[in-house]
């Protein structure tokens, strides 16, 4: 987002004017401001500022999915995720705690909705001091144990297509006795909460989807209507909710 605050005086319409059918939406910028030095494996006080494209603070935000923002902070190599929300202090201005457990970088994509707009996505960067080590191979499996719950991820097709829609779903079982989980509860008002993000050199908002759970009960495979929008490998995360803890499954997808 360089060069943002240039030549976008979008002549003073910022607050929709009255006769247009419809008010252009705002073009936003998320601003990061980190301790001077990132300490791993501790929490990290960050400061996200939301801005306007001449650099003034957006007010005022809508809930989603029953919080103002939603956080989600990977490691590059995709090893590493965390899903928080920043507390709003007003004025644009977001702050919460994160923790990078690993040298090397980061994206945390910051996922919010300016009152009045679409939902959208800010990519803000962290370097995390020391030096990174990569993760190991990709591996491709579909039935993973994550604690206490087993997590089977399937497709509604043999191969997963690029830029094709797609039903993903989730059946989660206890791993000590196979039998479907009967203690799922909603997870941020929904049945569970999806993010695909494609391995990259260089991530960017363009690499990230955010997948609404169809609505459903929390009995059945949890599922998802998504698309991948180019060939490439993705790692998704699933987040569940069973008898008051979080369960973060993550699986390595390859689109063709």
């Amino acid at each position: 987002h360089h060069g943002d605050d240039h030549n976008h005086n979008d002549h003073g319409h910022h607050h929709g004017s009255h006769g247009h059918g419809n008010k252009p939406s705002v073009k936003t910028n998320a601003i990061l401001t980190t301790p001077s030095t990132i300490t791993l494996d501790k929490p990290n006080n960050l400061v996200i500022d939301i801005q306007d494209s001449e650099g003034n603070a957006v007010p005022d935000f809508e809930v989603f999915q029953e919080k103002i923002m939603h956080l989600i902070v990977v490691s590059d190599d995709l090893d590493f995720y965390d899903h928080i929300h920043p507390e709003y202090k007003g004025n644009g201005r977001f702050e919460v705690e994160a923790n990078f457990p690993k040298p090397g970088d980061y994206t945390l994509f910051s996922d919010y909705k300016p009152t009045g707009n679409p939902e959208r996505v800010s990519v803000v960067k962290v370097k995390a001091p020391g030096t990174s080590s990569s993760l190991s191979d990709i591996e491709i499996k579909n039935t993973k144990v994550f604690g206490n719950t087993k997590v089977e991820l399937s497709f509604d097709k043999p191969k997963v297509q690029a830029n094709e829609e797609v039903m993903i779903s989730f059946k989660l079982k206890d791993a000590a006795n196979n039998n479907p989980v009967n203690d799922l509860q909603p997870y941020l008002g929904e049945a569970g909460h999806l993010v695909i993000v494609k391995k990259s050199e260089s991530i960017t908002a363009s690499d990230y989807i955010h997948a609404h759970a169809l609505p459903g009960k929390t009995t059945e495979p949890i599922r998802f209507a998504t698309q991948f929008p180019e060939k490439g490998t993705y790692k998704v995360w699933g987040q569940f909710k069973r008898n008051g803890e979080i369960v973060t499954a993550d699986f390595w997808v390859n689109a063709l």
